[in-house]
């Protein structure tokens, strides 16, 4: 793919300029799903609610100009707010800003790679099985501010939620509890019947003028500045990179999967539809090169936001891009407003996001496919909650591949075939039939011959006795790698070493090339390799016969 390729073009704003009513309503209708959940997101990433704002203002814009993916809406997301709680922990909130740069570096290498279409081949069980463990982490996360603790300790996620549980028993808040409860409880019913309602947004303004009508004791945001900070490099520290680059690979990765996982997911909602992902890669990247710039937090393609976005009808990223520009209005234009809305108003929006990102048809639809299916996604939750995102990812990649190899080297046969053959014109005796019977054997290789595969096929060939001549059918091998090849390599050795001739019929140029250079072809060479299996059986009856009659 080329460069030119990666870049926008005026086809992507040709029917916005035509006719941008639908995409205007529909970037309006996302800001104001997006707004709470901007708040709620920079919040939990500890940099504040500002840095959420800037976030889904400049990351979101950039990315709709130069995303591969006219529906993708872009921002903070509770998947990557996973990642960065333990970064801004052990480096700051200079360091979060650190690693969303350098992870934008890191996007549009590999978009200029194009590795992007790598994700096709992510297994489904992992999908599923990270995104169940991000919802209960990102609900875990909500436990101080619902149950209005201030300080929970703990250094992984759920450690601190159970210390804002043992805090609430001591010392109970049932102001916070209960409009956690309440606003998530309205935002879940409310979307099943009024789905077309901005339902966050109206239940977290009901909840800010309860707490201030009625006094009610519920921490708020606090003050945000009424505008974007000024862009500035200031926060990179030259001697701190090193110890960043571990954080911004994860971080990178996070969001090359989350935005193209979204993307995918766009493309399946609305018809005719095809990102491009390695432009979504760049596009991602540049948003995390410029948002931080900002105090912007690393941002990511969000599923949430960008179904809302295909719901409400969008045709282009016109629509994405007003989204961005809606909050940049909010931001200046009533940041006083935002900063009275009681925390616990958003702990209950974001654990409604959390309800519905669990798909419990697929997940069940999974454990119900395979034994194997249903561990991979198990493992890969469990790693989540317990661990982090990244090293769930690369466990729950690693095991899938594990089964993926072992059914596949099942696949790989050894299996004993009748010389009689129809194509084979040769008349003998009966007894000649019943001697040649007992002295030649011909085995097909079916499936691949790899290294997860090759043992088994050594203690199978190797097994053979009773024998003068073993006749290989190789046209059936799928595949054949060099450990492959090492193993038949043994193996005849140890057949010629009993003085039993390997023959080969049906052996494909590449094979044959492979087996050559690591020198497991038979030790006759060429007269002993036949295209057809029939000239094959053919010379070693040959060969039998000649010996039948000149035993000397």
């Amino acid at each position: 793919m080329t460069t030119r390729a990666l870049l926008p073009s005026w086809s992507d704003w040709n029917s916005a300029v035509r006719a941008p009513g639908a995409d205007l309503l529909s970037g309006l209708m996302v800001a104001l799903v997006a707004l709470p959940l901007a708040l709620g997101f920079g919040i939990s990433s500890g940099l504040g609610a500002a840095a959420g704002l800037a976030t889904a203002v400049i990351a979101g814009a950039v990315a709709a100009v130069f995303g591969g993916s006219r529906f993708q809406v872009s921002g903070p997301t509770g998947a990557m707010t996973v990642v960065l709680v333990p970064i801004f922990h052990q480096h700051g909130g200079g360091g979060v800003l650190a690693v969303g740069m350098m992870a934008g570096l890191v996007l549009v290498a590999l978009a200029l790679a194009g590795v992007g279409r790598a994700v096709r081949y992510m297994p489904a069980p992992v999908i599923e099985g990270f995104t169940a463990g991000i919802a209960v982490v990102i609900a875990l996360q909500q436990f101080p501010s619902a149950l209005g603790i201030a300080h929970a300790e703990g250094e992984k996620v759920w450690q601190s939620a159970l210390d804002a549980v043992r805090q609430f028993i001591a010392h109970p808040n049932h102001p916070a509890l209960a409009t956690t409860l309440l606003v998530a409880v309205a935002v879940l019913a409310g979307g099943r019947y009024l789905a077309k309602l901005p339902l966050a947004l109206i239940t977290v303004a009901a909840a800010t003028a309860a707490a201030h009508t009625f006094h009610l004791e519920l921490t708020p945001i606090g003050e945000i500045p009424a505008g974007l900070a000024a862009p500035t490099l200031g926060f990179v520290q030259l001697d701190q990179i090193g110890a960043l680059i571990g954080p911004a690979l994860a971080v990178a990765a996070l969001a090359a999967l989350e935005s193209l996982l979204s993307a995918t997911a766009a493309d399946a909602m609305a018809v005719g539809t095809r990102h491009n992902p390695d432009r979504e890669l760049l596009g991602q990247g540049l948003a995390n090169l410029t948002a931080p710039m900002f105090g912007g937090v690393p941002a990511t393609g969000a599923i949430a936001r960008t179904a809302v976005n295909v719901r409400s009808g969008a045709r282009t990223r016109l629509a994405a891009l007003t989204h961005a520009v809606v909050l940049a209005a909010i931001v200046y234009l009533a940041a006083p407003l935002v900063a009275d809305i009681p925390l616990a108003a958003l702990a209950g929006v974001l654990l409604a996001t959390t309800v519905r990102m669990i798909e419990a048809a697929s997940l069940m639809a999974i454990a119900r496919a395979s034994k194997a299916d249903a561990a991979i996604m198990a493992i890969t939750f469990g790693v989540t909650v317990a661990m982090d995102l990244v090293t769930a990812v690369a466990v729950g990649v690693g095991i899938a591949v594990v089964f993926a190899l072992r059914a596949v080297a099942k696949e790989a046969r050894l299996q004993q075939i009748s010389l009689e053959d129809p194509a084979d014109d040769f008349d003998h005796l009966a007894e000649e039939h019943e001697l040649l019977d007992d002295h030649i054997v011909a085995y097909r290789i079916d499936g691949p011959l790899f290294f997860a595969a090759a043992h088994r096929f050594l203690l199978e060939l190797a097994e053979v006795s009773d024998v003068h001549i073993v006749i290989l059918r190789m046209s059936h091998i799928t595949a054949l790698d060099t450990t492959g090849a090492l193993v038949l390599k043994d193996a005849m050795a140890k057949l010629e070493h009993r003085r039993i001739t390997v023959l080969m019929s049906g052996l494909r140029d590449d094979h044959k090339r492979r087996l050559a250079a690591i020198g497991a072809l038979p030790a006759g060479g060429d007269s002993q390799i036949f295209e057809h299996t029939p000239d094959a059986i053919a010379h070693a009856r040959g060969r039998l016969l000649g010996l039948a009659e000149n035993p000397s």
